[in-house]
């Protein structure tokens, strides 16, 4: 068994994942559509419902991106399905993304190049397995879309065909996207539906504060999920959601850093409660910086698609209008996102520099309105014509390509107990996420979790008990919250960023650990806030970020170390276990 700091890797702690070593035929578990089909289910258990603070379903969803909702739309047929969001529907990340959904739709494309790119971007570290199990189950993925009603943009010379563009680090055109707003079409699509099914209930401004567990509950012969605890923001009580199978949806956590492309709910919740219930996390120190997001002061975290460079953006330096790309990668704009976020980095420091351009004025204005019109209205808005100027861009943290642990049916260590989309690490992203694979992950996953649910037999369900805070009172001082807060992500930007050194790490863990010890006591003192559960599950994921980076002696992928800047020979995955 390999190790990374003496934690096995994660090849071998995935459960059920495939040997890389056996032939192409058995390393992948079958698609979807061979897996067993949906049957009912009995009624969810009724267990303390009567005592007003237990609500039961089959499912629990946790997060509403593109993986929540696809799978909650997916399950509901036979399964009584909850769908907790911490703010609206639309307010998770998947309704942010700009670019598209990578897959081989055109016949001069092929699943072994996209495989290949995707390799190539994860830097050695990608399972192989996952890779092509996702790859080859993109068409469906979008095609199951398409029947959704997504408003794909068609190509301009056959209507019948979507219009595939390119991103940095694909070989060909395979990005299916609607405009420059394929998350939002994506997902106003989905929320019509999602609303208006009889078997699902949008939980909407809830916040889980922990997952139930059998851990929690003192039954040492199990390792289950039961559900989980949740904080109604609108009423302030915690109640009690008793579930047959939870599934951890929640996305990233962009809010660890300063600077962000992410919406204000990245904030880590489901790896942190994922690792407090028990389950390994790897790879954390695997953090995308998106190298172009919109330098303005009024403009919060907007990101300028990796699309427009694929659609012939120059970077250059300001003033001098100097494109710089070709002096730190051969294939220039169109290098894997590490790469570029580095160098955009690097002129900056280099320089002096608050931003850097991006160029497509080159382009005509109907180009850019047509393929782009999202950016060039918000652009304008803030006084910048990209039809005839540069766009300023700085990077800025995108994505969290490490998370729980969990196999091709989206399985965790604990029984019961999914995660699916950024939350998770399959072994998909390797060291560096391949640009636009995200959400087809999230598409991917999302029907192999409905089939491997549908496929099990209804566990036996406990009493779960109502959650007590009959011995904490309301909070005295939350100043100590937001100050913690805003400490916190200052300290990750400037010492766990793109560039860190070993003193960084220690800098920042000696500050994590005194973080930790002040949240926690406030935690066991006061009652819990929105803001307080969030800043538990940002430290704890800080510190699990920091811990993966300081084990890991080498640089690679978006990894990368001052004191270690060359690339070990054998990719080992980090895993922790707690």
């Amino acid at each position: 068994m390999s190790q990374v700091n003496g934690y096995p890797t994660a090849r071998d702690n995935l459960p059920n994942s495939p040997s890389l070593a056996t032939n192409r035929a058995d390393r992948r578990i079958p698609p979807p559509k061979q897996l067993m089909p949906n049957k009912p289910v009995p009624p969810p258990p009724t267990t303390n419902a009567a005592a007003g603070t237990s609500q039961p379903f089959d499912v629990l969803i946790i997060g509403s991106g593109l993986a929540g909702m696809s799978l909650a739309l997916r399950l509901a047929e036979n399964q009584k399905v909850a769908l907790l969001t911490k703010g609206e529907l639309l307010d998770a990340a998947s309704a942010w993304a700009q670019g598209g959904i990578a897959a081989v739709l055109d016949d001069s494309d092929s699943a072994e190049n996209h495989i290949r790119d995707t390799l190539v971007a994860g830097a050695g570290l990608c399972n192989e397995a996952a890779v092509r199990f996702v790859v080859e189950n993109g068409r469906r993925a979008v095609e199951w879309l398409v029947a959704q009603g997504v408003p794909f943009t068609m190509d301009e010379s056959n209507h019948a065909e979507l219009h595939l563009t390119r991103e940095g680090g694909h070989s060909h055109r395979r990005i299916v996207h609607a405009a420059d707003a394929t998350g939002r079409a994506v997902q106003k699509t989905l929320v019509q539906q999602l609303k208006s099914h009889p078997n699902i209930e949008v939980l909407e401004h809830r916040i889980a504060v922990d997952l139930i567990t059998s851990k929690r509950l003192g039954r040492a012969n199990e390792n289950r999920c039961y559900g989980a605890y949740v904080l109604d923001k609108a009423s302030g009580r915690v109640v009690t959601i008793d579930a047959r199978f939870t599934v951890l949806a929640t996305g990233g956590a962009g809010k660890v850093y300063l600077y962000t492309t992410n919406p204000d709910v990245a904030t880590g919740d489901g790896v942190a409660m994922a690792w407090r219930a028990g389950c390994p996390v790897a790879n954390m120190e695997f953090i995308q910086f998106h190298p172009t997001c919109l330098y303005h002061p009024q403009a919060k975290s907007y990101l300028i698609t990796e699309a427009v460079r694929g659609e012939g953006g120059l970077l250059k330096i300001p003033g001098a209008e100097e494109r710089f790309m070709l002096a730190h990668d051969e294939r220039a704009e169109l290098a894997p996102r590490d790469i570029v976020a580095r160098a955009i980095d690097f002129e900056m420091k280099k320089r002096g520099l608050d931003f850097v351009h991006l160029d497509i004025s080159h382009k005509s204005p109907e180009f850019l309105k047509e393929h782009f019109p999202n950016i060039y209205a918000k652009c304008l808005s803030l006084g910048i014509d990209i039809t005839r100027e540069p766009i300023p861009v700085v990077p800025a943290a995108h994505y969290t390509c490490g998370g729980v642990v969990s196999d091709l049916r989206g399985r965790t260590d604990v029984d019961n107990l999914y995660a699916i989309g950024e939350v998770s690490c399959t072994g998909l992203h390797g060291a560096n996420r391949l640009a636009s694979n995200s959400l087809l992950e999230c598409l991917v996953f999302s029907e192999a979790v409905q089939h491997d649910i549908a496929a099990q037999a209804a566990p036996s369900f406990p009493v779960l008990p109502d959650w007590d805070d009959s011995r904490v009172t309301n909070a005295d001082e939350e100043v100590i919250i937001s100050h913690n807060w805003d400490e916190l992500r200052r300290f990750m930007w400037d010492y766990v960023g793109i560039v860190r050194t070993d003193k960084r790490l220690e800098r920042a863990m000696h500050r994590i650990n005194l973080l930790k010890s002040e949240i926690n006591d406030y935690y066991a003192s006061f009652r819990v806030t929105n803001d307080l559960i969030e800043l538990r599950n940002l430290v704890q994921t800080a510190e699990l970020i920091v811990r993966s980076a300081m084990a890991r002696k080498e640089s690679r992928g978006l990894h990368y170390s001052l004191d270690y800047p060359a690339t070990l020979p054998s990719a080992i995955d980090t895993v922790l276990k707690p």
